[in-house]
């Protein structure tokens, strides 16, 4: 059986041509968000300028959030803070995290900074119309 061969923008192989790929609930958050990244490539750049206002927002409207947020499971503190780090990352990071699936990956789907990447990124998928089908269906299949 032949192998899907992917190369992308910066010239790293995709997760795609792994000879033995994982069953996507073995696979933890940074690794579906490579996987996710090459399959939607041409996408990552309107999913990270809404990222980057979404972040913006949330800088501008602290206040608010920090009173509408008591009631709910992540304190409103935490989330300004996920949302600070997330920007911080996409400033430092740039045009790479549009070309490459492993900075994309590691760099907003590590650690805790997942938990805003994946709120977003459902937000953004139910923002998009009928024409972005195969981009809300990627996220379903990874991220819900």
């Amino acid at each position: 059986m032949p192998s899907i061969f992917i190369i992308n923008h910066s010239g790293e192989q995709s997760p795609l041509n792994h000879p033995i790929m994982r069953p996507l609930n073995a696979m933890d958050n940074v690794q579906k968000a490579r996987l996710f990244h090459a399959l939607v490539l041409t996408d990552i750049p309107a999913f990270l300028k809404y990222t980057t206002d979404s972040c913006l927002y949330i800088a501008n409207h602290t206040d608010a959030i920090i009173q509408s947020g008591k009631d709910h499971l992540l304190s409103p503190d935490f989330w300004i803070e996920l949302s600070k780090t997330v920007h911080i990352n996409i400033e430092k990071q740039g045009r790479r995290l549009e070309h490459s699936s492993v900075v994309f990956a590691e760099q907003l789907f590590g650690g805790y900074g997942a938990i805003f990447m994946i709120h977003t990124l459902l937000k953004y998928a139910g923002t998009l119309g009928e024409a972005d089908r195969k981009f809300k269906q990627a996220v379903d299949l990874f991220f819900s």
